[in-house]
C-alpha cells in the first residue's frame, strides 16, 4: 500500500471516529434528558385533613380564640409522625371547631447549615411554598412527609418533589418556574428567623398563642395542646 494510500486511510478512520463521537454525545444527551423526566420511584399521593377557612399556610378562624403555630422541616421523622397522627387530632377537635387557628411554619435546619442552604429540606419547603401559591399546600405538605424515607437520602429531591407536585395537580409551568427560581426563599427565611426568636431548639416544636406546649426534647402531645387551648379559652 503505498504512502498516500495509508495517508487516506488514516483521514477515512479519523472522519468516522469523529462522526461516532457526535452520534454518541447526542445519545447520552438524550438519554440523559429522558431520565431527568421521569419521575424517580413510585410517589404516594396523601390527602390532608378537610379543614375549615384554609388559607394558604394556616386553617380555622382568623378570630379563634387560641392560635397554634407548628414549626417543622420535613425531613424530620418527628414531625411526619406529628402530622400523620397528632395533627389529624388537632383539625378534627379543635380547628373546625372553632377553637383555634392553626398555622404552619418552614422551619428547614436539618441539611446542617440552616434555612438557604439549597439542601433536601430546604427544597422541600420550596415545593411546599410553590404549592401554596396555587392554593394546595396542605395537599403538598401530606404528600411531601408520605413520601419521606430518611434524613438527606435522596426522597426530596428536585424530580421527586416535581413529581409530588404532579401528584397533587398543580400547575406543572407555573410550579416549576416557581421552584427554581425560589421564590419564596425570603418568606421560608423568616420564619426561620421567626422559629429562633420564638425558641424553637428542635422540631416538631408547637406554641399555643406564643407559649411552647410539650416538655423539652419531646413532641408535644395532643393532649398537651388541647389543655394550652382550653387554659386560653378559659382566660378570656
Amino acid at each position: 500500500m503505498s504512502a498516500e494510500e495509508q495517508s487516506q486511510g488514516r483521514a477515512a478512520r479519523q472522519r468516522w471516529l469523529t462522526i461516532g463521537g457526535i452520534v454518541l454525545g447526542v445519545v447520552i444527551v438524550a438519554v440523559a434528558v429522558i431520565v431527568s423526566q421521569l419521575p424517580s420511584g413510585d410517589i404516594v399521593s396523601a390527602t390532608p385533613e378537610p379543614a375549615s377557612n384554609v388559607n394558604k399556610l394556616s386553617m380555622g378562624e382568623p378570630d379563634a380564640p387560641a392560635t397554634i403555630d407548628v414549626f417543622e422541616d420535613f425531613q424530620c421523622p418527628a414531625c411526619k409522625y406529628f402530622t400523620e397522627g397528632i395533627e389529624t387530632l388537632v383539625i378534627q377537635n379543635l380547628v373546625n371547631t372553632g377553637k383555634a387557628r392553626y398555622v404552619y411554619h418552614n422551619y428547614p435546619f436539618l441539611d446542617g447549615d440552616g434555612a438557604g442552604d439549597g439542601g433536601e429540606s430546604d427544597q422541600a419547603a420550596n415545593a411546599s411554598m410553590c404549592a401554596a401559591e396555587q392554593d394546595k399546600f396542605w395537599e403538598m405538605h401530606n404528600t411531601i412527609y408520605a413520601n419521606w424515607n430518611g434524613e438527606n437520602q435522596g426522597g426530596y429531591s428536585d424530580p421527586r418533589l416535581h413529581a409530588m407536585a404532579q401528584s397533587v395537580g398543580l400547575d406543572m409551568p407555573s410550579f416549576k418556574e416557581c421552584f427554581n427560581a425560589n421564590e419564596y426563599q425570603a418568606e421560608i427565611q423568616a420564619d426561620f428567623d421567626l422559629g429562633g426568636q420564638m425558641g424553637v431548639q428542635g422540631t416538631p416544636s408547637v406554641f399555643v398563642n406564643g407559649k411552647k406546649v410539650g416538655q423539652p426534647g419531646y413532641i408535644a402531645t395532643y393532649e398537651e395542646i388541647v389543655q394550652a387551648v382550653e387554659a386560653v379559652i378559659a382566660g378570656q
